[in-house]
């Protein structure tokens, strides 16, 4: 890993990551196991910090970091926080090299992709929309899938970066908003998928069922997908300290009901699933896991989902 004194031509060339939360911090890592000089931005000093600490180097704007880098890295939470990155006051469309590519990976529309890659693709930058999916892990491994659609030379100028983050990369076509498309399928399925884990894990905790078992014999049989794989084990625990949050998918399904309804398209259960979100961000759990739908169900239906205290007070005991 390169010392963040060092004076060594990169190389990878330079690249800038605006938004070092779990994804882009692990983004961020990949690229400098890959002999990038990584610089990289975000509103939380520590996340800086912390990837100062790993090799790379800090910048206290987005304009800052995309000085003279090759590619600009945004794993910021939506359109808005995206556009800000690119045309806000210190926006990187104001440092960004001719010919420098934007990578763009938060969850949006599709026609907001499309509006952001004309604007700056008229200022003689490249944009390529490149959603990710593989959550934090595969991220810090340069394991994740990225759906990315762009123009030939967006892909060509950005190839170094994307071989080093992604395990799997799916080229899907020459123009943006084609990628936002495909993530939001997506995400459509992985909301309903979590909701529907939830659903079954509340419904058998109010059948008297022990719930490990549960989790063992689902997992085993044809009712199981990887959301309830990855998810329930957040409910036995009575843990949830957010991996990803609820209001993330009251976006995503959010954004899912808009382009429905712009379609003329019925989406009946992606639009129940978003009701169950939107209850448990009512309640007060919007920031905590997604896994808390579990916990609407249970005091919607008075089951007993484990309690995170007694969990830690067995496994102590044993």
């Amino acid at each position: 890993m390169m010392s963040a004194s060092s004076n060594a031509a990169p190389a990878g060339g330079k690249a800038a990551v605006i938004g070092l939360g779990s994804m882009g911090f692990g983004m961020a890592q990949s690229l400098l196991r890959a002999g990038f000089r990584v610089v990289g931005c975000d509103v939380t000093a520590a996340n800086v910090e912390r990837l100062v600490a790993e090799g790379g180097h800090a910048a206290a704007s987005p304009a800052e970091a995309a000085r003279d880098a090759d590619v600009v890295v945004c794993v910021v939470v939506n359109a808005d926080q995206t556009e800000t990155v690119l045309f806000g006051p210190a926006g990187a469309a104001e440092t960004m090299a001719d010919g420098a590519v934007f990578l763009s990976s938060a969850t949006m529309a599709p026609e907001i992709a499309r509006r952001l890659a004309e604007r700056l693709e008229a200022t003689g930058r490249l944009y390529l929309d490149a959603p990710i999916s593989g959550g934090a892990a595969k991220a810090a491994l340069g394991q994740l899938t990225i759906l990315a659609s762009g123009s030939p030379a967006a892909f060509a100028k950005a190839r170094p970066a994307l071989d080093a983050m992604a395990g799997k990369l799916y080229e899907l076509g020459e123009s943006a908003g084609t990628g936002a498309a495909f993530k939001m399928v997506n995400q459509l399925l992985a909301g309903v998928h979590i909701a529907a884990a939830c659903e079954a894990m509340a419904f058998a905790a109010k059948q008297g069922l022990d719930l490990g078992k549960v989790y063992e014999v689902i997992t085993a049989s044809a009712g199981n997908s990887w959301m309830f794989e990855n998810r329930v084990p957040h409910i036995l625990a009575g843990d949830y300290r957010p991996l990803s949050a609820v209001e993330i998918f009251v976006k995503d399904l959010g954004i899912i009901q808009d382009m429905a309804r712009s379609a003329r398209y019925p989406v009946p259960v992606a639009a129940a699933a978003l009701q169950m979100y939107l209850a448990t961000a009512g309640a007060g759990m919007g920031r905590d896991d997604d896994s808390s739908l579990a916990r609407t169900y249970a005091a919607l239906s008075g089951a007993v989902l484990p309690d995170a205290a007694k969990t830690s007070a067995q496994d102590a005991a044993v």
